[in-house]
Parts: structure tokens; C-alpha cells; sequence
């Protein structure tokens, strides 16, 4: 049987995306202590701030489905959408 994509090898295809993964989850801690404090003083999350924060948590989602959770062999795209 040979080894596909989205088989027990996925995990190792998905390293690109957890490096980059990491650099915006340190973003996503800045954004969500940045957000923090315009929710305090203005009562309103920033759009901007939330649509980031969103898509990052979208696309380790999707990796994570690709590499570990093995419920797709689709190979995630380098996007917040």
C-alpha cells in the first residue's frame, strides 16, 4: 500500500505551515492584548483585530485537520480566509 498525502506522512507536510503558525500565534497574543484594551476604553472589538485573530484560528484548524485529525487530504492553503 503506498503512502499518500494525507496518510500517516501528512503531519511532516504541515511543518511549513506550523512555522508560520507560530510567528502569527505570537501576533495573535499582541492583537488579543491590543483588543483588550480597545474593548475596555471603547466598548467595541476592533474589526480588524477580530478578522485576524479569526483567520489564524481558522488555518490551524485546517492544518490541524490535514496533519493530525486526518479528516481531509485537501493540503491547506497559506491563507487567513
Amino acid at each position: 500500500m503506498a503512502d499518500t498525502p494525507g496518510g500517516h506522512q501528512a503531519w511532516l507536510l504541515a511543518i511549513p505551515h506550523y512555522i508560520v503558525l507560530f510567528f502569527l500565534g505570537i501576533a495573535v497574543l499582541v492583537c488579543l492584548v491590543v483588543a483588550w484594551f480597545a474593548i475596555l476604553f471603547t466598548g467595541r472589538y476592533p474589526r480588524g483585530l477580530f478578522d485576524f485573530i479569526v483567520g489564524v484560528n481558522r488555518w490551524s484548524l485546517r492544518v490541524d485537520a490535514y496533519a493530525f485529525m486526518l479528516v481531509t487530504d485537501r493540503y491547506p492553503p497559506f491563507s487567513l480566509d
